[in-house]
């Protein structure tokens, strides 16, 4: 994308200048309303067109060139785009049908990396794949120079957190993004300028929730097996249908299956070390509850829901996180002769593979200037948090999830993506009435905002120096909940060190496939 815009007002002042003399005239310049020069038009392509790439694509296409995407399913990617030909009143949508053409014009590539490879004309990338795979992409695609959205969560791990950050940092060219749309929403500025003001007074404790992965994708389930059912064990209780054991037959039950025509099974497995055989519970969407492949319901919402008490807050690193849960999804792994005697090895144990159904986590933040420490509460899975006293009786927190700030002179209530900020006692409202704007607001999209900041015209929203501290917190209930229940890790932010747990820092990272580290 280059070349500098010249206005009509320019064009015909400077034509006024140089009489009779001969100008060419700029595309742009005549082009009339809406028209946009090539030269004005970022190239883009798509890692991951099925799920939100496609809806990022959607919005990018209506002014922006889609030149190429790599997809491991190129059918599904291809069903992802025909939904969007029609609205929900079955109408031609114009968008839908413009990504439609440029889609199908789209150079296409089962891997990223011969994209990378081949493809010269790509100015950014969009990156949509499930989560063990964003690191590796959005790495690659820098050290490319390209530059990236990124949807959330950044990173599958804190190692890769912080190793985008430090890329992004040494590369200020490169403009980048991170798809939690929130964050350029009027409503969490808002936010940011009620508690900024003091509105509610110094904030200690905030609350924060989300529904998923309730109805959404499924977790807290063994991985298929494929064998027959096991024969019921005895029981001292006089039923063999333990949980274990009803387990043990749902996970036969799932049954197996081949990889369907089309999909690229290894290239969708990635850096995960584990060969994990295909089954259809993993694609498309469900992998975010399968812990080779996603982060759960943490991952997943903490960036459109922890967002903004981190951005509101100013905060950095925990210093502490706790976290207790449901009970997880196992796999059993029978007992090695060869293990260390009265090991698990030895003994033969439960592997978990799916996230638990609901979990809970609570960090510790220290105090900044003249900031209170704060503790910042995560509830998923259906769980709620405890009503505030100033709340009304008659207020309901909404099942989808929210935001509740408990500040000293009352509280500050959003909605998921920071919308509909609300202050209890309502007297608060007149008081934040007269709080000035200081943020500015983004009149456009999150991929629009991302687009402006690589053609010069604005900053990225969420870019990653800011979204890897973001992500980086959100992973730390992960590391926690693997460290175990009943159990607080100590951390060291500057260092990246879990301090008094020293085996919990083997989950700040992950063991990749050989040629595929991060």
């Amino acid at each position: 994308m280059t070349g500098k815009k010249v206005t009509r007002r320019k064009f015909v002042a400077d034509t006024g200048k140089i009489g009779l003399g001969v100008m060419i005239v700029p595309r742009h310049v005549l082009g009339g309303v809406g028209y946009q020069a090539p030269s004005d038009t970022i190239n883009f392509a798509v890692v991951g067109f099925g799920g939100m790439g496609s809806e990022n694509a959607l919005e990018l296409a209506k002014t922006e060139n889609l030149v190429a995407f790599a997809d491991v399913d190129f059918g599904f990617s291809a069903s992802k785009v025909a939904e969007k030909l029609k609205d929900d009143q079955k109408k031609d949508r114009p968008e839908g049908i413009t990504l439609k053409q440029k889609f199908d014009k789209a150079a296409r590539y089962s891997d990223f990396r011969e994209m990378l490879d081949k493809q010269k004309d790509i100015d950014g990338i969009v990156i949509a794949t499930p989560d063990h795979l964003h690191a590796v992409i959005t790495k690659a695609a820098m050290q490319n120079g390209k530059h990236v959205y990124v949807q959330k969560p950044l990173t599958y791990s804190v190692h890769e957190a912080r190793v985008l950050r430090d890329l992004a940092l040494s590369n200020p060219k490169i403009v980048t993004q991170m798809g939690n749309q929130g964050h350029s929403s009027d409503g969490a500025r808002l936010v940011n300028e009620w508690i900024q003001a003091g509105i509610i007074g110094p904030v200690r404790e905030v609350h924060v929730w989300t529904n998923r992965p309730v109805v959404y994708w499924p977790q807290g389930v063994p991985r298929p097996t494929g064998s027959p059912p096991p024969a019921p064990p005895p029981s001292p209780f006089g039923n063999p249908y333990s949980f274990r054991y009803v387990n043990q037959l749902l996970a036969s039950a799932m049954g197996s299956y081949p990889v369907p025509p089309g999909l690229h099974w290894d290239l969708y497995v990635g850096p995960v070390a584990e060969d994990v055989p295909y089954h259809p519970i993993y694609h498309p969407f469900n992998w975010r509850g399968w812990i080779n492949f996603g982060v759960g319901a943490l991952g997943d919402m903490g960036a459109h829901l922890i967002d903004h008490p981190f951005w509101a807050l100013g905060l950095t690193y925990p210093t502490s996180i706790e976290a207790t849960s449901t009970q997880w999804g196992t796999m059993p792994i029978p007992p090695d002769p060869k293990a260390a005697a009265g090991s698990r090895e030895a003994r033969g144990y439960n592997k978990p593979v799916s996230y638990p159904v609901a979990t809970a986590v609570h960090y510790q933040f220290p105090a900044r200037g003249t900031q209170p420490p704060v503790k910042l509460n995560w509830y998923d899975g259906g769980l709620y948090p405890p009503r505030p006293d100033l709340l009304p009786d008659d207020v309901t927190l909404k099942s989808e999830g929210g935001v509740i700030f408990i500040g000293e002179k009352g509280i500050l209530m959003n909605d998921t993506y920071g919308s509909n900020p609300r202050l209890f006692p309502i007297g608060l409202t007149e008081d934040a009435a007269l709080v000035p704007k200081t943020y500015p607001r983004i009149t456009w999209t999150h991929e629009m905002n991302w687009v402006k900041a690589i053609k010069g015209e604005a900053k990225a929203s969420s870019p990653l120096e800011y979204a890897a501290q973001l992500t980086e917190t959100m992973l730390l209930g992960i590391v926690a909940l693997r460290t175990g229940q009943g159990r607080k890790i100590l951390y060291d932010g500057e260092r990246m060190t879990v301090t008094n747990i020293p085996e919990a820092n083997q989950y700040l990272t992950r063991e990749y496939r050989a040629g595929w580290a991060v």
